[in-house]
């Protein structure tokens, strides 16, 4: 096995046998957090970043350049759910950054905090609705670098828009993960993404890459966009 270095510090691509697989330095070895792989390689332990439990690394194994994370430290996440990708993202960012993690489901937030927050100092956990901003406004120290929205609801863009607008530095990064079906039953997937996409131009966003998920994650994209 062989460790490939990337531009991101703790982010690496590891060459197995002839298989190219995305990996974080494990920032708790010894405790993994989805049954996810772990490769020990000269002493350093790391996590093989899923892409079919990960829709951040389905999109860079679809081509979001990974230099997107790049001096990346606050980070604003909508939608933790049990934090398989927090945990990939607090692995980057380590001791240095911090992640807030807004999730509203109980049970999840519960999962959340005891498989993730409670190893890791580097992540805060927010039980509040993403929709209003204003009741975790106080608890984020502002501007954050990146906000990373995944939430399964039909208001989704607007949830991505409103929470960057009040904690988004400018020229920052805003990662969103959009749920076609979530949106809209019937219509053409790329219709929706087109549609969410005018949205967010007209809300002083500046669209860098809209990436399918196939075959990773089905009606799934993720928008790179930066607010202006």
């Amino acid at each position: 096995m062989k460790v490939i270095e990337t531009s991101i510090k703790n982010l690496v691509w590891i060459d197995d046998n002839g298989k190219k697989l995305l990996a974080t330095k494990n920032l708790t070895p010894g405790i993994t957090y989805y049954k996810e792989e772990v490769r020990k390689i000269n002493g350093v332990e790391y996590r093989i970043w899923s892409p079919y439990k990960s829709k951040l690394s389905a999109a860079i194994l679809n081509g979001l350049k990974v230099s997107v994370l790049k001096d990346i430290k606050k980070v604003l996440y909508l939608g933790t759910s049990t934090g398989t990708t927090s945990s990939h993202i607090s692995d980057i960012i380590a001791e240095e950054g911090i992640i807030y993690g807004v999730e509203v489901a109980s049970r999840v937030m519960l999962e959340f905090v005891n498989r993730v927050v409670e190893n890791r100092r580097n992540v805060i956990p927010l039980f509040f609705d993403a929709r209003y901003p204003e009741l975790y406004a106080d608890i984020i120290d502002k501007p954050v670098d990146m906000v990373y929205c995944d939430v399964a609801q039909p208001d989704q863009t607007r949830i991505a828009i409103i929470n960057s607008k009040y904690f988004l530095k400018k020229n920052g990064i805003l990662l969103y993960a959009i749920k076609a079906r979530s949106i809209d039953a019937v219509r053409p997937v790329k219709e929706i993404y087109n549609e969410e996409v005018k949205k967010m131009k007209e809300e002083g966003f500046k669209i860098e890459q809209v990436i399918d998920l196939e075959p990773y994650e089905k009606e799934h994209a993720m928008i790179y966009a930066r607010l202006l």
